[in-house]
């Protein structure tokens, strides 16, 4: 009998959806498509030597500064730039964890805001305006979901989105360039102007980001995607995750 390999997952819990985001992914582990050999765990994360325990990592929705303010003062700050973009291990981001994994934010609080970093973007937090004006809308995510496929009601909370990618033409990190996988046409889906929509699904590389909380709903496709992602990379010896 092959001796299965796990591949452990973790959520960064200092603050947020980390309760969410576990929930969902024990549900879609019963739909991944990746050999019997694979096993998934999950856990959360709170210290550096927990991190270092972990195959891949999200870092949930919630308050990026007060994240980043506890990241700090339990040494993870660093632990955490290393994961991603010295190791390169895959790492997914929602809402607050986009703001944190993005090189650049506007809009911060006071005092700035502390990046993990890892994606070549700026990021606008709260382009929606307050949390009374959260909003679902459909979106089109054909390129992570197949282009058949129905379009995911995405929880918008107080969300960031990427409003500008600021890699210079031409230029990659790691050979990988920023990916836009999902746009959003705004509060219930209007068009805004005569733009297509706000940036609100990237990836580069290992870096994967959403704007919105696919935790908040019942529909696991997105966290059935990214294991396979994560499968794959960490079957094959390799912690970047590919192209689809």
């Amino acid at each position: 009998m092959t001796k299965a390999q796990i591949i452990t997952v973790g959520v960064l819990a200092l603050q947020g959806g980390v309760v969410e985001h576990l929930n969902l992914l024990r549900k879609a582990t019963s739909h991944v498509q990746s050999p019997d050999s694979i096993r998934f765990t999950f856990t959360e994360v709170r210290t550096a030597p927990q991190l270092a325990q972990c195959d891949a990592l999200i870092i949930p929705g919630g308050e990026s500064t007060t994240m980043a303010i506890v990241a700090r003062r339990l040494g993870l700050l660093d632990p955490l730039r290393e994961f991603v973009k010295v190791q390169h291990k895959p790492v997914w981001g929602t809402c607050a964890g986009l703001v944190m994994l993005a090189e650049q934010a506007a809009a911060t609080k006071q005092g700035g805001q502390e990046q993990i970093g890892g994606l070549d973007v700026r990021v606008l937090r709260n382009r929606y305006g307050t949390q009374m004006q959260s909003f679902v809308a459909g979106l089109d995510l054909g390129s992570i979901l197949g282009e058949d496929a129905a379009p995911f009601r995405a929880v918008f909370i107080r969300a960031p989105v990427v409003e500008e990618v600021i890699a210079e033409a031409g230029s990659q990190k790691q050979g990988h360039r920023v990916e836009v996988l999902g746009l959003c046409r705004g509060p219930g889906g209007q068009v805004e102007g005569e733009g297509k929509g706000d940036i609100v699904a990237v990836r580069q590389g290992n870096v994967f980001g959403t704007s919105f909380h696919p935790e908040l709903t019942d529909d696991v496709r997105i966290h059935v995607w990214w294991l396979e992602q994560v499968a794959d990379a960490v079957r094959h010896g390799k912690l970047v995750v590919e192209g689809v």
